[in-house]
Protein backbone atom coordinates (compact mmCIF):
# COMPACT_ATOMS: atom_id res chain seq x y z
CA UNK A 1 0.00 0.00 0.00
CA UNK A 2 1.39 3.39 -1.05
CA UNK A 3 2.14 6.04 1.55
CA UNK A 4 -0.12 8.52 -0.24
CA UNK A 5 -3.31 8.49 -2.29
CA UNK A 6 -3.63 12.10 -3.42
CA UNK A 7 -0.75 14.50 -4.11
CA UNK A 8 -0.45 18.13 -5.18
CA UNK A 9 2.50 19.14 -7.38
CA UNK A 10 3.17 22.89 -7.47
CA UNK A 11 5.09 23.77 -10.63
CA UNK A 12 4.86 22.38 -14.15
CA UNK A 13 8.55 22.34 -15.08
CA UNK A 14 10.54 19.23 -15.89
CA UNK A 15 10.83 17.95 -12.29
CA UNK A 16 7.17 18.65 -11.49
CA UNK A 17 5.98 16.90 -14.64
CA UNK A 18 8.25 13.90 -14.02
CA UNK A 19 6.89 13.56 -10.48
CA UNK A 20 3.31 13.74 -11.71
CA UNK A 21 3.77 11.23 -14.56
CA UNK A 22 5.53 8.68 -12.37
CA UNK A 23 3.02 9.02 -9.52
CA UNK A 24 0.17 8.36 -11.93
CA UNK A 25 2.00 5.19 -13.08
CA UNK A 26 1.79 4.07 -9.47
CA UNK A 27 -1.94 4.81 -9.32
CA UNK A 28 -1.63 7.94 -7.17
CA UNK A 29 -4.10 10.76 -7.84
CA UNK A 30 -2.24 13.94 -8.78
CA UNK A 31 -3.23 17.58 -9.15
CA UNK A 32 -0.64 19.85 -10.77
CA UNK A 33 -0.89 23.63 -10.64
CA UNK A 34 1.23 25.85 -12.87
CA UNK A 35 1.14 29.62 -12.53
CA UNK A 36 1.95 30.23 -16.23
CA UNK A 37 -1.38 30.07 -18.11
CA UNK A 38 0.50 29.20 -21.31
CA UNK A 39 2.56 26.43 -19.64
CA UNK A 40 5.35 27.63 -21.92
CA UNK A 41 8.97 26.45 -21.68
CA UNK A 42 11.16 29.07 -23.34
CA UNK A 43 14.77 28.73 -24.42
CA UNK A 44 16.92 27.33 -27.19
CA UNK A 45 18.25 23.81 -26.86
CA UNK A 46 19.00 21.45 -24.04
CA UNK A 47 21.76 18.86 -23.75
CA UNK A 48 20.52 15.47 -22.56
CA UNK A 49 23.23 13.22 -21.17
CA UNK A 50 22.88 9.46 -20.83
CA UNK A 51 21.61 9.60 -17.26
CA UNK A 52 18.88 12.03 -18.26
CA UNK A 53 17.89 9.83 -21.20
CA UNK A 54 17.70 6.83 -18.86
CA UNK A 55 15.30 8.86 -16.69
CA UNK A 56 13.19 9.78 -19.72
CA UNK A 57 13.19 6.10 -20.71
CA UNK A 58 11.85 5.31 -17.22
CA UNK A 59 8.96 7.67 -17.98
CA UNK A 60 8.34 6.03 -21.36
CA UNK A 61 9.49 9.10 -23.31
CA UNK A 62 12.90 8.13 -24.68
CA UNK A 63 11.71 7.10 -28.15
CA UNK A 64 10.05 10.47 -28.63
CA UNK A 65 13.35 12.15 -27.75
CA UNK A 66 15.09 9.97 -30.36
CA UNK A 67 12.49 10.90 -32.98
CA UNK A 68 12.21 14.62 -32.21
CA UNK A 69 15.73 15.35 -30.98
CA UNK A 70 19.18 14.01 -31.78
CA UNK A 71 21.04 11.21 -29.97
CA UNK A 72 24.82 11.33 -30.38
CA UNK A 73 27.94 9.75 -28.89
CA UNK A 74 30.94 11.33 -27.19
CA UNK A 75 32.13 14.87 -26.42
CA UNK A 76 35.13 16.49 -28.11
CA UNK A 77 37.04 19.11 -26.09
CA UNK A 78 39.22 21.56 -28.08
CA UNK A 79 41.45 24.54 -27.51
CA UNK A 80 39.96 27.78 -28.81
CA UNK A 81 41.76 27.66 -32.16
CA UNK A 82 40.84 24.04 -32.77
CA UNK A 83 43.34 21.44 -31.50
CA UNK A 84 41.77 18.52 -29.65
CA UNK A 85 42.38 18.35 -25.87
CA UNK A 86 40.43 15.21 -25.07
CA UNK A 87 37.66 12.93 -26.27
CA UNK A 88 35.15 12.24 -23.50
CA UNK A 89 33.31 8.93 -23.95
CA UNK A 90 29.57 8.91 -23.28
CA UNK A 91 28.65 5.25 -22.89
CA UNK A 92 25.12 4.18 -22.09
CA UNK A 93 24.26 4.52 -18.39
CA UNK A 94 24.20 1.45 -16.18
CA UNK A 95 21.07 -0.62 -16.62
CA UNK A 96 20.03 0.91 -19.92
CA UNK A 97 20.90 0.86 -23.62
CA UNK A 98 19.86 4.47 -24.31
CA UNK A 99 22.28 6.81 -26.04
CA UNK A 100 25.05 8.36 -23.99
CA UNK A 101 24.47 11.96 -25.08
CA UNK A 102 22.14 14.04 -27.17
CA UNK A 103 20.20 17.25 -27.54
CA UNK A 104 16.72 18.56 -28.26
CA UNK A 105 14.96 21.90 -28.55
CA UNK A 106 13.94 22.83 -25.00
CA UNK A 107 10.33 23.68 -26.00
CA UNK A 108 10.11 20.32 -27.80
CA UNK A 109 11.06 18.39 -24.67
CA UNK A 110 8.59 20.49 -22.67
CA UNK A 111 5.80 19.57 -25.14
CA UNK A 112 6.69 15.87 -24.99
CA UNK A 113 6.48 15.91 -21.20
CA UNK A 114 3.38 18.11 -20.91
CA UNK A 115 1.51 15.86 -23.34
CA UNK A 116 2.55 12.81 -21.30
CA UNK A 117 1.44 14.54 -18.11
CA UNK A 118 -2.05 15.15 -19.47
CA UNK A 119 -2.32 11.69 -21.03
CA UNK A 120 -1.37 10.06 -17.72
CA UNK A 121 -4.49 11.50 -16.11
CA UNK A 122 -2.94 14.29 -14.04
CA UNK A 123 -5.45 17.05 -13.25
CA UNK A 124 -3.57 20.11 -14.57
CA UNK A 125 -4.72 23.61 -13.61
CA UNK A 126 -2.99 26.47 -15.42
CA UNK A 127 -2.74 30.07 -14.30
CA UNK A 128 -3.15 28.82 -10.75
CA UNK A 129 -1.02 28.43 -7.64
CA UNK A 130 -1.46 28.23 -3.88
CA UNK A 131 -2.19 31.06 -1.48
CA UNK A 132 -2.02 29.14 1.80
CA UNK A 133 -1.03 25.72 3.12
CA UNK A 134 -2.12 24.37 6.50
CA UNK A 135 -0.57 21.10 7.68
CA UNK A 136 -1.86 18.51 10.10
CA UNK A 137 -0.37 15.12 10.90
CA UNK A 138 -2.68 13.48 8.35
CA UNK A 139 -2.81 15.93 5.44
CA UNK A 140 -2.19 19.39 3.97
CA UNK A 141 -5.09 21.74 3.26
CA UNK A 142 -4.32 24.04 0.35
CA UNK A 143 -6.10 27.21 -0.71
CA UNK A 144 -5.65 28.26 -4.33
CA UNK A 145 -5.65 31.54 -6.22
CA UNK A 146 -8.88 30.53 -7.97
CA UNK A 147 -10.66 30.47 -4.59
CA UNK A 148 -10.88 26.70 -4.21
CA UNK A 149 -9.62 24.58 -1.29
CA UNK A 150 -8.45 20.95 -1.34
CA UNK A 151 -6.71 18.51 1.02
CA UNK A 152 -3.77 16.31 0.03
CA UNK A 153 -1.66 13.56 1.59
CA UNK A 154 1.50 15.30 0.30
CA UNK A 155 2.48 18.54 -1.44
CA UNK A 156 5.49 18.56 -3.78
CA UNK A 157 7.12 21.95 -4.26
CA UNK A 158 8.63 22.09 -7.74
CA UNK A 159 8.31 25.81 -8.36
CA UNK A 160 11.88 26.41 -9.44
CA UNK A 161 15.00 28.24 -8.40
CA UNK A 162 13.12 31.35 -7.28
CA UNK A 163 10.66 29.23 -5.29
CA UNK A 164 7.88 30.95 -3.36
CA UNK A 165 7.51 27.74 -1.34
CA UNK A 166 11.15 27.70 -0.27
CA UNK A 167 11.05 31.34 0.80
CA UNK A 168 7.89 30.79 2.83
CA UNK A 169 8.55 27.44 4.47
CA UNK A 170 12.37 27.33 4.48
CA UNK A 171 13.21 30.99 5.20
CA UNK A 172 16.60 30.01 6.62
CA UNK A 173 17.80 29.01 3.13
CA UNK A 174 19.67 31.86 1.38
CA UNK A 175 18.73 32.95 -2.13
CA UNK A 176 20.58 31.43 -5.09
CA UNK A 177 24.02 32.97 -5.48
CA UNK A 178 25.35 34.53 -8.70
CA UNK A 179 28.45 32.57 -9.63
CA UNK A 180 30.32 35.06 -11.85
CA UNK A 181 29.40 33.65 -15.25
CA UNK A 182 26.61 34.09 -17.75
CA UNK A 183 25.50 31.65 -20.43
CA UNK A 184 24.43 32.60 -23.94
CA UNK A 185 22.46 30.21 -26.13
CA UNK A 186 21.42 30.36 -29.78
CA UNK A 187 19.95 28.12 -32.47
CA UNK A 188 22.25 27.59 -35.45
CA UNK A 189 22.16 25.58 -38.68
CA UNK A 190 24.07 22.34 -38.22
CA UNK A 191 27.21 21.85 -40.36
CA UNK A 192 27.70 18.32 -41.66
CA UNK A 193 30.78 17.75 -39.50
CA UNK A 194 28.90 18.47 -36.27
CA UNK A 195 27.56 15.02 -35.39
CA UNK A 196 28.26 15.13 -31.65
CA UNK A 197 28.91 17.65 -28.86
CA UNK A 198 32.00 19.81 -29.43
CA UNK A 199 33.42 22.37 -27.00
CA UNK A 200 36.19 24.93 -27.49
CA UNK A 201 37.85 26.40 -24.41
CA UNK A 202 39.43 29.88 -24.36
CA UNK A 203 40.96 31.61 -21.32
CA UNK A 204 37.67 33.07 -20.06
CA UNK A 205 35.13 31.83 -22.59
CA UNK A 206 33.83 28.39 -23.54
CA UNK A 207 31.84 27.73 -26.70
CA UNK A 208 29.95 24.52 -27.35
CA UNK A 209 27.65 23.12 -30.00
CA UNK A 210 25.18 20.26 -29.74
CA UNK A 211 22.96 18.79 -32.50
CA UNK A 212 19.25 19.02 -31.66
CA UNK A 213 17.79 17.84 -34.98
CA UNK A 214 18.89 16.66 -38.41
CA UNK A 215 19.24 20.28 -39.58
CA UNK A 216 19.96 22.36 -36.48
CA UNK A 217 22.11 22.54 -33.37
CA UNK A 218 22.27 24.90 -30.47
CA UNK A 219 25.34 26.87 -29.54
CA UNK A 220 26.20 27.99 -26.03
CA UNK A 221 28.87 30.34 -24.76
CA UNK A 222 29.78 30.72 -21.11
CA UNK A 223 31.27 34.12 -20.34
CA UNK A 224 32.91 35.62 -17.28
CA UNK A 225 30.96 38.56 -15.82
CA UNK A 226 32.20 39.52 -12.34
CA UNK A 227 28.95 41.30 -11.49
CA UNK A 228 25.38 40.45 -12.38
CA UNK A 229 24.28 43.15 -14.80
CA UNK A 230 21.54 43.97 -17.27
CA UNK A 231 22.45 43.56 -20.94
CA UNK A 232 20.22 45.33 -23.43
CA UNK A 233 18.43 42.67 -25.48
CA UNK A 234 18.90 44.65 -28.70
CA UNK A 235 22.67 44.23 -28.36
CA UNK A 236 22.58 40.46 -27.86
CA UNK A 237 23.39 39.49 -31.49
CA UNK A 238 26.39 41.84 -31.55
CA UNK A 239 27.68 40.58 -28.20
CA UNK A 240 27.20 36.95 -29.21
CA UNK A 241 28.93 37.41 -32.58
CA UNK A 242 31.87 39.22 -30.97
CA UNK A 243 32.40 36.37 -28.51
CA UNK A 244 32.40 33.88 -31.40
CA UNK A 245 35.41 35.71 -32.88
CA UNK A 246 37.51 34.50 -29.91
CA UNK A 247 37.41 30.99 -31.41
CA UNK A 248 39.50 31.24 -34.62
CA UNK A 249 38.64 27.96 -36.26
CA UNK A 250 36.70 27.45 -39.50
CA UNK A 251 33.62 25.76 -38.02
CA UNK A 252 32.87 28.60 -35.61
CA UNK A 253 33.94 31.42 -37.95
CA UNK A 254 31.57 30.23 -40.68
CA UNK A 255 28.63 30.47 -38.26
CA UNK A 256 29.18 34.06 -37.09
CA UNK A 257 26.70 35.60 -39.60
CA UNK A 258 23.95 33.35 -38.21
CA UNK A 259 24.10 35.16 -34.86
CA UNK A 260 22.18 37.99 -36.57
CA UNK A 261 19.42 35.76 -37.96
CA UNK A 262 15.98 36.24 -36.42
CA UNK A 263 15.57 32.51 -35.83
CA UNK A 264 18.79 32.35 -33.78
CA UNK A 265 16.58 33.04 -30.73
CA UNK A 266 19.56 34.22 -28.68
CA UNK A 267 19.04 33.90 -24.95
CA UNK A 268 21.20 35.18 -22.08
CA UNK A 269 21.03 34.12 -18.45
CA UNK A 270 23.28 34.97 -15.50
CA UNK A 271 24.28 31.78 -13.72
CA UNK A 272 23.51 30.98 -10.11
CA UNK A 273 23.46 27.82 -8.05
CA UNK A 274 21.78 26.53 -4.93
CA UNK A 275 22.18 23.44 -2.79
CA UNK A 276 19.80 23.05 0.15
CA UNK A 277 20.88 20.55 2.80
CA UNK A 278 18.52 17.67 3.43
CA UNK A 279 15.89 17.08 4.65
CA UNK A 280 14.00 18.79 1.85
CA UNK A 281 10.68 18.29 3.60
CA UNK A 282 8.85 19.83 6.50
CA UNK A 283 6.10 17.41 7.41
CA UNK A 284 4.02 16.59 4.34
CA UNK A 285 5.60 19.28 2.16
CA UNK A 286 8.67 18.25 0.17
CA UNK A 287 10.73 20.22 -2.36
CA UNK A 288 12.51 18.81 -5.43
CA UNK A 289 14.39 19.92 -8.54
CA UNK A 290 15.76 23.45 -8.91
CA UNK A 291 13.90 24.38 -5.74
CA UNK A 292 16.61 22.61 -3.73
CA UNK A 293 19.41 21.71 -6.17
CA UNK A 294 19.83 24.35 -8.86
CA UNK A 295 23.01 23.90 -10.85
CA UNK A 296 24.94 25.77 -13.50
CA UNK A 297 24.87 23.99 -16.90
CA UNK A 298 28.47 22.75 -16.91
CA UNK A 299 27.45 19.07 -16.62
CA UNK A 300 24.21 19.45 -18.60
CA UNK A 301 22.38 17.83 -15.70
CA UNK A 302 20.06 20.41 -14.13
CA UNK A 303 16.89 19.14 -15.77
CA UNK A 304 18.13 15.56 -15.55
CA UNK A 305 18.62 15.43 -11.79
CA UNK A 306 15.22 17.09 -11.33
CA UNK A 307 13.53 14.46 -13.50
CA UNK A 308 15.38 11.71 -11.62
CA UNK A 309 14.25 13.15 -8.29
CA UNK A 310 10.63 13.07 -9.42
CA UNK A 311 10.97 9.41 -10.37
CA UNK A 312 12.68 8.41 -7.11
CA UNK A 313 10.17 10.33 -4.99
CA UNK A 314 7.24 8.61 -6.69
CA UNK A 315 8.87 5.18 -6.43
CA UNK A 316 9.61 5.53 -2.71
CA UNK A 317 6.10 6.78 -1.92
CA UNK A 318 4.66 3.80 -3.80
CA UNK A 319 7.00 1.29 -2.11
CA UNK A 320 6.52 2.42 1.51
CA UNK A 321 3.42 2.73 3.68
CA UNK A 322 4.79 5.53 5.88
CA UNK A 323 5.28 9.00 4.35
CA UNK A 324 8.32 9.93 6.44
CA UNK A 325 10.02 6.59 5.78
CA UNK A 326 9.49 7.16 2.05
CA UNK A 327 10.87 10.70 2.26
CA UNK A 328 13.90 9.56 4.27
CA UNK A 329 14.71 6.96 1.60
CA UNK A 330 14.19 9.59 -1.11
CA UNK A 331 16.73 11.87 0.60
CA UNK A 332 19.19 9.00 1.02
CA UNK A 333 19.07 8.27 -2.70
CA UNK A 334 19.20 11.85 -3.94
CA UNK A 335 21.50 13.91 -1.73
CA UNK A 336 24.95 12.72 -2.85
CA UNK A 337 24.05 12.72 -6.55
CA UNK A 338 22.58 16.22 -6.47
CA UNK A 339 25.49 17.50 -4.35
CA UNK A 340 28.00 16.10 -6.83
CA UNK A 341 26.33 17.77 -9.80
CA UNK A 342 25.97 21.19 -8.14
CA UNK A 343 29.45 21.27 -6.60
CA UNK A 344 31.35 19.78 -9.57
CA UNK A 345 29.55 22.17 -11.92
CA UNK A 346 30.61 25.04 -9.68
CA UNK A 347 34.22 23.84 -9.79
CA UNK A 348 34.15 23.65 -13.59
CA UNK A 349 32.82 27.21 -13.59
CA UNK A 350 35.63 28.32 -11.25
CA UNK A 351 38.28 26.76 -13.51
CA UNK A 352 36.83 28.60 -16.50
CA UNK A 353 36.62 31.95 -14.72
CA UNK A 354 40.24 31.82 -13.57
CA UNK A 355 41.65 30.35 -16.79
CA UNK A 356 42.65 27.21 -14.90
CA UNK A 357 44.04 23.88 -15.99
CA UNK A 358 42.23 22.64 -19.12
CA UNK A 359 43.20 19.04 -18.34
CA UNK A 360 41.72 19.31 -14.82
CA UNK A 361 38.55 20.70 -16.42
CA UNK A 362 38.27 17.82 -18.90
CA UNK A 363 39.16 15.21 -16.26
CA UNK A 364 36.52 16.50 -13.85
CA UNK A 365 33.95 16.41 -16.65
CA UNK A 366 34.90 12.81 -17.44
CA UNK A 367 34.75 11.72 -13.77
CA UNK A 368 31.39 13.45 -13.26
CA UNK A 369 29.83 11.94 -16.39
CA UNK A 370 31.01 8.48 -15.32
CA UNK A 371 29.47 8.99 -11.87
CA UNK A 372 26.19 10.02 -13.48
CA UNK A 373 26.12 6.69 -15.33
CA UNK A 374 25.61 4.89 -12.03
CA UNK A 375 22.08 3.80 -10.99
CA UNK A 376 19.83 6.28 -9.25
Amino acid sequence: MAAVNKVLVIGGGFSGMATAIKMRRHGIDVDLVEIDPEWCELGAGITINGASMRALENLGLYQQVVEQGCVTDGVSMHLAHGPLIMELPTPSPVGSSVGGSGGIFRPTLARIMSTATLESGVNVRLGCTYTEMIQSEEDVTVRFTDGTTQSYDLVVGADGVHSKIRKEFFPEVPDPEYIGQGVWRAIMPRPAEINRVHMWVDHHLKLGVNPVSSTHMYMFITENRPTKEHIDRETWPDVFAEMMTHFPNPIVEALIPHAFAEDANIDYRPLANLLVKTPWNKGRLVMIGDTVAATTPHLASGAGIGIESGIVLADELAANEDVQVALDKFHDRRWERCRMVVENSARLCEIEIHGGDKVEHSTLMRESLMALREPI
